[in-house]
């Protein structure tokens, strides 16, 4: 399913117009998008948390060269599901 399934989705279970149901998309989106971005953890009950992976700095390989090259850290979104939701996926 892609966003725009999604926003049709809950258009025709909630009654709310397209529009309304799209901002409402676009709310949550934004609203987890600033938690991250902030450092916090956001958890829907039930569902799952999303939070911010780190990678520690490190050497690697280029890979057409082969020249030994430093791959700085970074933070990456991260998706944990929620045992409800591993139980509904796994019936």
């Amino acid at each position: 399913m892609n966003k725009k399934k999604l926003i049709r989705k809950i258009s025709n279970d909630t009654g709310l117009t397209l529009r309304q149901a799209g901002s409402a998309v676009e709310a949550l989106l934004d609203t987890v998008t600033d938690s991250l971005k902030r450092g916090k953890k956001f958890r829907l009950s039930g569902f799952g948390t999303f939070s911010i992976g780190r990678r520690r700095s490190r050497w690697g390989r280029h890979p057409r060269t082969g020249d030994k090259i430093k791959i700085l850290a970074s933070k990456f979104p991260k998706f944990t599901p929620a045992r409800k939701l591993k139980d509904m996926v796994r019936k």
